[in-house]
C-alpha cells in the first residue's frame, strides 16, 4: 500500500510520530500484517508492505484508512515472483 498524508495526518504525525505503530496495530486488528514500512521521499510518503488473506480484507482496510480524511492510499496486489512463474508454465505460456 502506497500512501500520503493530508495536512491533518501530517500534523498528527508531527506531534504523535508514534501513531504510525497504533495504526499498524489497527491494520493488525482488521486481520492483516504490517510486514514492512518505508518512509518515502517524492510523491508517496509511506510503502507499506501488507499481508492480507485476501483483497477483500485489503480493500476494507484501506477504506477504512482513508475515510478518516488523514491520507490517500494506492493499493496493489503482489505475487511472489516464483508463483507467478510457476503459474505462467503452468497455462503453457512457453509459446
Amino acid at each position: 500500500m502506497l500512501s500520503t498524508l493530508g495536512p491533518d495526518g501530517s500534523a498528527t504525525l508531527r506531534e504523535n510520530p508514534a501513531r504510525i505503530k497504533q495504526v499498524n496495530a489497527q491494520v493488525e486488528s482488521m486481520g492483516a500484517r504490517v510486514l514492512h514500512q518505508f518512509a518515502l521521499l517524492g510523491q508517496w510518503d509511506f510503502l507499506n508492505i501488507i499481508e492480507a488473506p485476501d483483497e477483500i480484507t485489503m480493500a476494507r482496510i484501506a477504506t477504512e484508512l482513508t475515510a478518516r480524511g488523514t491520507l490517500k492510499t494506492r493499493t496493489m496486489v503482489a505475487i511472489d515472483v516464483d508463483d507467478f512463474i510457476s503459474a505462467i508454465e503452468a497455462s503453457g505460456g512457453d509459446h
